[in-house]
């Protein structure tokens, strides 16, 4: 039997001494250490929808990530104090404490977490390593095909790369030189983070818990014990922890809101379009008549085009929060024994044609206008042929002096070619590599590749 009780831990994935200090919560130190890590800074410099132009401001993956977990910290606080008085948790001193005070922060820190595993160009850069290696699945290296260095369990990884599987590793994965436990985050917040609980040779599209997977081959007995700590097993089947339903909200909040005001800030949008989409949508999910008056008054003070977006934006936002945590509470016995095939948005976006309409110009006008195409175009490109160069050189057993060089370029820290004779393992150290890129690295090191551009000559 599941309860709110269960799915809480303390505990701390890799090795660790108890900490003396009481200061930061668990959870806050999860926060922190998030924070500071490089893979976190790197997203600086990664695409979110929009290319990163110099003198125009639109989001990129870090921007993105500190705003989903503003939101997450705000779902996770509501939902919190509503399950703190759960008659369940009676007495329990304990718990209730958690739901009340730490919660948020739990959910904060997943949200910090959960694009950590995106590469370079967007969404784009994940077909493009996934179609690297089904284009080149017949490659020829010493006599042997690509595709039969690998089971096939290993093969569905490389074929179907997957940002949030690669989250789970970067997070979890002992890289040479450092710590065991990679980020040493608590199995709790890890456990928020995997949003897929399954693996490449499970996905089911029919089912929204299962239409991609959450960790590569090289995790999945990590991925076993993060989610035996909360017993998330039913009817053969792995399911989500409750509480990635709310870090999930916030991402799917963040990105159909924040990608029109982006749109809106470059031109490809109008104030009027905006305008046109946002206030539906608040008007048929607000219930205060006070509220909608003063927001009324509000709007007509604000002079500023970009302003006036802003402030719609946020209205949007915190009615979404809202209501994402009712329907969380509402349907909270069925995410809590993992029968909940849905997510929140998208039961809000079943019973709100405003929230349908916002999807369509979305796709319409924002992922196929061409600056966007253009980078996924670029990014396939890049991403294909810096593969192709490490791939070849840490899977053949004679490196030609090229190929030793190249491998000279990738950090020690993902060498794993020079302990492991797995090729799977010594593609994945690639992968690590190639994922971590930003696009402005990614973009030098191609041109470099290329002779277009020579280190040391303008």
């Amino acid at each position: 039997m599941h309860t709110w009780s269960s799915c809480i831990s303390y505990r701390r994935f890799g090795y660790e001494e108890e900490s003396s200090q009481n200061v930061r919560s668990e959870f806050i130190r999860d926060y922190d250490r998030l924070i500071f890590s490089s893979a976190f800074r790197r997203l600086q410099n990664k695409t979110q929808v929009f290319p990163l132009p110099g003198n125009v401001f639109v989001h990129n993956r870090l921007t993105h990530s500190l705003e989903v977990s503003s939101v997450g910290r705000s779902l996770g606080s509501i939902v919190g104090m509503a399950l703190s008085m759960e008659d369940s948790l009676s007495g329990n001193d304990e718990i209730i404490r958690f739901y009340k005070y730490d919660l948020s922060g739990v959910i904060a820190s997943a949200c910090l977490a959960h694009d950590l595993g995106n590469p370079a160009f967007g969404h784009s850069g994940e077909k493009a390593i996934s179609n690297y290696f089904i284009h080149n699945s017949a490659l020829d290296i010493k006599g042997i095909p690509l595709s039969g260095y690998f089971s096939k369990a290993e093969w569905a990884d490389l074929t179907n790369f997957e940002g949030n599987a690669n989250a789970l590793r970067l997070l979890t994965q002992q890289f040479r030189g450092k710590l065991s436990g990679g980020q040493r985050l608590t199995y709790l917040t890890l456990a928020t983070v995997i949003k897929y609980p399954c693996d490449s040779l499970s996905i089911d599209k029919s089912q929204v818990i299962y239409k991609k997977y959450g960790y590569f081959q090289s995790e999945s007995k990590i991925f076993a014990e993060i989610v035996a700590n909360f017993n998330l097993y039913k009817d053969t089947k792995y399911f989500r922890h409750p509480f990635v339903f709310l870090m999930e909200a916030a991402d799917d909040i963040c990105y159909r809101i924040i990608d029109m005001e982006d749109a809106h800030r470059i031109g490809i949008l109008s104030t009027k379009e905006i305008t046109d989409a946002f206030m539906p949508l608040i008007l048929s999910l607000e219930t205060k008549t006070s509220e909608l008056d003063r927001m009324h008054t509000t709007i007509q003070s604000i002079g500023d085009k970009n302003e006036r977006v802003a402030y719609l934006r946020a209205k949007c936002i915190n009615i979404l929060v809202r209501k994402a945590a009712e329907v969380f509470l509402e349907n909270n016995q069925s995410i809590l024994n993992g029968s909940f095939n849905n997510t929140l948005v998208d039961v809000l976006t079943s019973d709100c044609q405003a929230l349908n309409e916002i999807e369509a110009i979305s796709v319409q006008k924002i992922y196929n206008h061409p600056s966007v195409i253009e980078v996924e175009i670029a990014g396939y490109n890049v991403m294909s042929d810096i593969l192709d160069l490490f791939v070849r050189a840490v899977l053949t057993s004679d490196p030609t002096a090229l190929q030793k060089k190249c491998l000279l370029l990738v950090p020690e820290q993902y060498a794993f070619y020079k302990d492991t004779d797995s090729p799977y393992l010594k593609v994945m150290g690639i992968l690590d590599f190639v994922s971590g890129m930003t696009d402005g690295y990614a973009t030098e090191l191609y041109r470099k590749m290329k002779g277009i551009e020579i280190p040391g000559h303008k």
